[in-house]
């Protein structure tokens, strides 16, 4: 597992290939991803943006910026966590994800970048 904590906030990532949504034959390799976010600190906050930056060994960097996650926009009161998965696909058996969230303080409605730290994108069997 993968953590930072920024501006109070603390990601968490655990990532897995997925062999059942892969083809190797074709290029396709699919790595699922788990996200806990965590509200440490003394201000609501508001996840409302995201950006990621996707890197794939053989392939361009792959930028993706979106409103929300998984459909959501949520709301984390001091001390609350949102967990979510999700999933990313490479054309290479290596690459690795990192980004950041902007987040909006409902206190005074201010953005926060909140760092989401890199974790790596690989097939279990490029460990050996």
């Amino acid at each position: 597992m993968t953590k930072t904590l920024t501006h109070n906030i603390e990601i968490s990532v655990e990532c897995k290939y997925w062999p059942e949504q892969s083809n190797p034959r074709e290029n396709h390799y699919f790595f699922v991803y788990y996200i806990t976010i965590e509200n440490k600190g003394n201000q609501t906050v508001q996840l409302i943006k995201r950006h990621w930056e996707i890197f794939d060994s053989i392939n361009e960097v792959r930028t993706v910026d979106g409103v929300g996650v998984v459909g959501e926009t949520p709301i984390l009161e001091p001390g609350e966590k949102f967990e979510y998965n999700s999933g990313c696909n490479l054309v290479s058996e290596i690459g690795y994800m990192q980004g950041y969230y902007t987040m909006k303080k409902m206190s005074d409605g201010s953005e926060i970048e909140v760092t989401i730290p890199q974790f790596n994108l690989i097939v279990p069997a490029k460990l050996n």
